[in-house]
This record gives structure tokens, C-alpha cells and sequence, in this order.
């Protein structure tokens, strides 16, 4: 099932201008103006981003739905499988009893078969890679949405990702919202959680298609 790494650096904003004037009064000088702002005037925080999404109540249950999905579709093209094994066995034994014409026939059917559960089997594993890459697009849209959202309201700047392995090697604990993220977006999803509509599946798709 792709995720979300931005990079924590130390941010520091320091503007400088100089205004130099020149005129005919031998007293004056040049005057220089800096204004600096300092990095701990910034408000940020930063969330542990696969515990948010790990812990954020779609994710979960789509990601059960996409599972038992494979393991359904596991179990059909076992089935398949084996039956068009037994019928590849059931021709080796009879094939010396039939015509020639017969036995001809009876390959092509069979070559058609096998494309087909080659299909299906392709079928199957683009259908649950597409599943699998719209929920991370969903979930990180998601997260992004209410992220803007619990910034304005909290009054932050930034919002950081944490990932293990990323850019950062230290961040205050202070600083970390994830369990109050995980909270906020696991309420928000619930109050607006709706049945959607279902869509057909690899499997409905090549019954049709064989019919």
C-alpha cells in the first residue's frame, strides 16, 4: 500500500537592506538597517506521519476491504486454476479417442481458457495496485485537508512530517501532534463518513467479458 516526506531543517528568515545617501553636507553617513527574525519566533509542530495514517480510521478500513478483497480473488483463481488443470488432464487421457478435427477443436478451447486466467490473474493484481495507490492519494489528500485546517485553528505556521529515516534526527516531543491529529481527523471522518457507491470489480469485469 505510497507516503508523505518533507524534509525538518532549521529555517532561519533574516532580511538586510541598506539605504546609502549621498549629498552635499559633508556630515552625513551611510546608514544601515537589519532586521532579523529569529527562528524560535516561529510556530511550528511536527507529526510522526505513519502513525497518523496507520492510526487514521479510513486508512484502516480500506486497507482491511483491499485484503480480504485479494484474499477473494486468491481463492477464485486457485479455483480456476485447478479446473483448468483437471480439464488439460481430462483431454491428455482422451485425446487418442477423438478425431482429429475434434482434438483440434478442443485445443483452441483450451488456449482460450488459458489466456483467460492469464487475464484474469493480471486483472486482479492491477485492479488491487490501483485500490492500493488511491487509498495512500486519498489518505494524504485527506490528511493535507485537515491539516490546513488544524493549522489555522492552532495558530500554526508549519506543520512538519517525521518519518524514520527521513531529514530529521531529533525534534522537541513538545513539538509533536500526532496523537491529537489522529484524534481530530478519526472525529471529523466519522461525523462525515458515507456509504459509497460500489464499483465493479476485475472479477465482474472478465465474467462479462466471457459471457
Amino acid at each position: 500500500m505510497r507516503k508523505i516526506t518533507t524534509i525538518i531543517s532549521a529555517i532561519a528568515i533574516v532580511g538586510m537592506f541598506a539605504v546609502a545617501c549621498n549629498s552635499t553636507t559633508p556630515g552625513d553617513e551611510v546608514s544601515n538597517v537589519a532586521d532579523e527574525v529569529d527562528i524560535s519566533d516561529l510556530k511550528v509542530a511536527y507529526i510522526v506521519t505513519d502513525s497518523v495514517i496507520n492510526n487514521f480510521v479510513y486508512f484502516k478500513e480500506k486497507s482491511a476491504e483491499i485484503a480480504e478483497k485479494g484474499k477473494k480473488y486468491e481463492g477464485e483463481l486457485t479455483n480456476r486454476a485447478r479446473g483448468f488443470e483437471q480439464e488439460v488432464q481430462n483431454f491428455q487421457s482422451s485425446a487418442s479417442s477423438m478425431t482429429i478435427n475434434q482434438a483440434r477443436a478442443k485445443e483452441e478451447e483450451l488456449v482460450t481458457k488459458e489466456r483467460n486466467l492469464v487475464a484474469f490473474r493480471e486483472n486482479i493484481m492491477q485492479e488491487l495496485s490501483a485500490d492500493e495507490t488511491k487509498l495512500y492519494n486519498d489518505v494524504y489528500d485527506m490528511i493535507q485537508e485537515y491539516l490546513d485546517s488544524y493549522a489555522a485553528e492552532n495558530d500554526l505556521e508549519m506543520i512538519l512530517s517525521y518519518t524514520r529515516g527521513g531529514g530529521v534526527w531529533y525534534a522537541n516531543k513538545s513539538l509533536d501532534i500526532t496523537d491529537s491529529v489522529v484524534k481530530g481527523i478519526n472525529e471529523d471522518y466519522r461525523n462525515s463518513e458515507e456509504p459509497a457507491a460500489a464499483e465493479p470489480t476485475a472479477a465482474e469485469s472478465t465474467e462479462s467479458e466471457e459471457e
